[in-house]
């Protein structure tokens, strides 16, 4: 999670009580949250050691498993909410996980970094890749596998037929609609099937 204020952002648009599967949950710091202050049950999935004994310290249930494996031990429309935070760009096949993501859960809520973000087009027009709040790597050793913009998701799921219930971008906790694809650090999307 890339901060505080997009972690509440994100937060408030999980209904309260609601059972949540986090997928690439970190060390559980949002299901933790969303226990706590919306009364939210579910599970995390991870697969870093560290990260699963982080989100047992913190008595978030978490299951660790390979998310390029896929979700096959859940049964569709097994949890209310699927989340899918700063996830995306590192899984290999991102439109399988998508669809999986919506037939798991009733909603999907995905998040990413946005490259197509002002700072970062201008980072690319100086003949560099970008290095920002939300992508802070050099391009020699960052985690994501792929970069994606907010326009590239919509053109994703409507070729994987999903449906789009709302999209919007995040910069420092303030949701922005108005141009998103470049205004917008953080690109979210709430999906169904």
């Amino acid at each position: 999670m890339s901060d505080l204020a997009t972690m509440q952002s994100l937060a408030r648009m999980v209904p309260e009580g609601s059972r949540v599967l986090d997928l690439g949950c970190g060390d559980g710091a949002m299901l933790a949250h969303l226990q706590q202050t919306r009364g939210c049950t579910g599970y995390g999935i991870e697969i870093a050691d560290a990260n699963v004994l982080a989100c047992v310290k913190r008595g978030v249930n978490v299951i660790q498993l390979n998310l390029d494996e896929g979700l096959n031990l859940f049964a569709d429309a097994s949890f209310d909410v699927v989340l899918q935070i700063d996830t995306l760009q590192h899984l290999r096949n991102a439109e399988v996980m998508l669809r999986e993501t919506v037939r798991v859960g009733r909603i999907g809520i995905v998040a990413f970094p946005n490259f197509a973000h002002w700072p970062n087009r201008l980072s690319v027009l100086k003949g560099r890749m970008p290095v920002t709040r939300r992508l802070p790597y050099q391009w020699y050793d960052t985690p994501n596998i792929r970069v994606g913009t907010h326009a590239d998701l919509a053109q994703l799921a409507e070729r994987s037929k999903l449906k789009v219930l709302d999209s919007f971008g995040l910069q420092d906790g303030r949701t922005v609609r108005f141009c998103p694809n470049l205004l917008a650090g953080t690109s979210v999307y709430t999906l169904s099937r």
